[in-house]
């Protein structure tokens, strides 16, 4: 591939993210997107296995996109640095940290479908980033696409404002192209069968006009109402040209105030060429966004940076990758300034020095060295050491704080241990490799059965990784059954105390202290308070004390479940001149935890599931019956073309095999989704079940 001319020009650069549910069509569009720009010279297929994107051997083998890949295209002296975002629940750490770092994103929705449930929370985490966005409405060769029934979905489920720019000519098998509402141009796909070249005719079919002119009208009037200027202009009845409207459009884009509709087919190549113009016009480069925010770490004032080449270096690392050819990967997003290849930079979220070895341009597993990346710029960094997912770089001299990207907690975990001896060191290395890669994932090992636990947001999540251990590191490992990860609290405030003396010959041990204990909001994790009056335990105790609480919250009280959503503060104790250490400290503030939790009501939470099942309505009253069954939370039913959706919220642990169930009870016709939502108090009568069995059994079933 002839590299293209750099583009240093910054307000020709546009980062972008495809975002979507899973079998949308967004590793489909990318492809296209790289055909048409003269990336690739061969259009890949997802059921060949022979896609640019989806590189990794599981990610062909499965069909699915499991970590996004980033490229860069070339479309009308513009360059585009393109993140192709996983659509399935379990890999969404991949797109929480891909929009936190985009600037721009592409949304695809299945013309069928419409939004569905992962379309929406991919929506939500766009608006908490504030990123701008373009839909693509695909697949309207489908049976059953409805183009303006997905414009309703948009509308209905997102709480966005379409501005409706084409129009589908035909639907299902009779889908050609598509009318430019703002050029009044026809653009019909069909005579080069790779979709390359299509025909741009003024003669709009007869059955359409009326449309076109209504809905012409109504697209000028949308943007005319973001810009006071051309308001004026659209009630003095005057003639509002095409560039105008197309320059209040991209601000009315950038300002969220609306979202352009395109429409398309990227599995029959057609109506991918005017959503790459849409990039170019309407969403934003580094230059519309100005500036970011970030917070200075020796003042703890907030500052800015100009997204501009002559500002002081600043870049966020958003993804770790272990890569066979050259170490560990850091994909590094450049805000401001520019970094160079062999400099060195600080890493401001560690206060660590680190060297720069190489940097590498991305297109998915190949790369391109080079010699400097500069503001605006995604790309991949050699040779850091320190840095780990959501790290700023920047100069120490002008040090800045970059917002962090936040991730689901897990709600799913499984044992696992290595087959042979040889796969234990092995085991260990995979491990610490994976959790530096995925936010996501964690690894803890349960000190009472010497098992190792891995956890993460979902089973097919966890199923990668243990098949990524195999190929990748060659540990051969055998994997128990998947757990639902509960988690501890308490219920009311109380106080414990813990007293540790020890006297044996020579140096005993000495460590006293008082714990208040309450519990926090659900969800706002743990706060450790020190509140010691007149130097009753020095300082440096305390720190083991806080060491101590955290150690007995991370192995709970009740069923040895982590804890969490407390508040502990230390007020009181008293300490030995000689025999007080760090040991005894820890070991009174675990007494005093566990005396204090136990007056506190001890209480287990467990992970609720959002589940949607779209299913005929022959069957409806039997999948509500069982969700029921499954002390399900039904909130509500909707109708979607031939279907009825059932949304409702669901204890994970009511979920075991779902899938096998919901088959059988729909002849197959049936399917789910689930998503992750928030931890609930588990029944009393369960929790009562569940200690029984503890008791009975001598150990927690994990």
């Amino acid at each position: 591939m002839a590299e293209q001319k750099k583009i240093t020009d910054l307000s020709k650069i546009r980062n972008i993210g495809i975002i979507a549910h899973i079998d949308a069509g967004k590793t489909t569009t990318t492809e296209r997107i790289l055909y048409y720009t003269g990336r690739t010279y061969k259009i890949g297929d997802i059921d060949e296995g022979t896609t640019v994107m989806d590189w990794m051997e599981e990610e062909r083998k499965r069909g699915i996109t499991i970590v996004s890949a980033a490229t860069t295209a070339y479309w009308d002296d513009h360059r585009i640095n393109i993140i192709d975002t996983p659509g399935h629940v379990d890999f969404t750490a991949e797109v929480e940290r891909s929009l936190r770092v985009l600037d721009g994103g592409i949304t695809v929705l299945d013309a069928e479908e419409g939004v569905q449930s992962q379309s929406e929370t991919v929506w939500r985490q766009a608006d908490k980033y504030k990123v701008p966005r373009i839909c693509f409405v695909n697949k309207m060769d489908k049976i059953g696409a409805n183009f303006f029934a997905t414009i309703k979905s948009i509308e209905e489920r997102l709480g966005a404002h379409p501005a409706i720019m084409v129009l589908p000519i035909g639907s299902e098998s009779s889908f050609k192209g598509v009318v430019d509402l703002l050029s009044k141009k026809s653009l019909i796909w069909g005579g080069d069968e790779l979709g390359a070249k299509y025909e741009a005719s003024d003669e709009i079919p007869s059955e359409m006009k009326d449309d076109a002119e209504k809905y012409r009208h109504l697209l000028i009037e949308k943007i005319a109402e973001t810009d006071d200027v051309l308001l004026e202009k659209y009630l003095n009845g005057q003639e509002i040209s095409i560039e105008e409207l197309k320059k209040a459009l991209r601000q009315a884009v950038i300002d969220y105030k609306l979202v352009p509709i395109f429409a398309g087919s990227s599995l029959r190549n057609k109506g991918v060429q005017p959503l790459l113009d849409a990039v170019v016009d309407y969403l934003p480069s580094p230059v519309d966004l100005k500036e970011v925010k970030g917070i200075n770490p020796k003042t703890n004032k907030e500052e800015m940076r100009k997204l501009i080449v002559d500002e002081s270096f600043s870049g966020l690392a958003f993804k770790i990758q272990n890569d066979p050819h050259v170490g560990k990967l850091t994909y590094f997003r450049v805000y401001s300034g520019k970094i160079e290849a062999g400099s060195y930079v600080y890493n401001s979220t560690k206060d660590k020095q680190e060297r720069v070895g190489r940097l590498l341009l991305m297109h998915a597993n190949q790369r391109v060295e080079i010699k400097e990346a500069l503001a605006g710029e995604i790309i991949a960094v050699v040779g850091l050491k320190e840095t780990t997912t959501g790290d700023t770089l920047c100069n120490q001299s002008s040090p800045i704080i970059l917002e962090k990207i936040s991730f689901p907690e897990p709600v799913i975990s499984l044992a696992i241990e290595p087959k042979t001896t040889s796969d234990q060191e092995k085991l260990g290395l995979a491990l610490k490799r994976l959790m530096e890669e995925d936010p996501t994932f964690y690894v803890k090992t349960n000190h009472e059965t010497g098992q190792t636990i891995i956890s993460g947001v979902g089973e097919l999540q966890l199923e990668v990784k243990v098949n990524t251990m195999k190929s990748d590191f060659g540990v051969d490992a055998n994997v128990g059954a998947p757990q639902v990860a509960y988690k501890e609290t308490i219920a009311r405030l109380a106080e414990g105390e813990g007293k540790y003396i020890r006297q044996s010959g020579g140096r005993g041990q000495y460590g006293h202290c008082f714990l208040r204990i309450e519990p926090k909001p659900r969800g706002e994790g743990f706060e450790f308070v020190n509140a010691i009056k007149g130097g009753a335990i020095p300082a440096e105790f305390v720190t083991s004390i806080e060491k101590g609480v955290k150690e007995t919250m991370e192995n709970g009280i009740l069923l040895g479940y982590p804890m969490v959503d407390m508040k502990v503060t230390v007020y009181d104790g008293s300490y030995h001149e000689v025999d007080s250490s760090d040991i005894a400290f820890k070991i009174a503030a675990s007494q005093a935890l566990q005396a204090g939790s136990k007056k506190a009501g001890l209480t287990l939470l467990e992970p609720i599931m959002k589940v949607e099942v779209t299913t005929p309505s022959e069957f409806l009253g039997d999948v509500i019956g069982d969700l029921s069954a499954k002390r399900a939370q039904i909130l509500g039913t909707e109708e979607r073309s031939r279907a009825t959706i059932i949304l409702a919220m669901v204890p994970l642990e009511e979920l075991s095999g779902y899938a096998t169930i919901l088959r059988s009870m729909s002849q197959g016709r049936a399917s789910y989704y689930m998503e992750p939502s928030h931890y609930e108090e588990v029944p009393k009568n369960i929790q009562e079940q569940m200690l029984a069995k503890s008791t009975f059994t001598g150990r927690v079933e994990r």
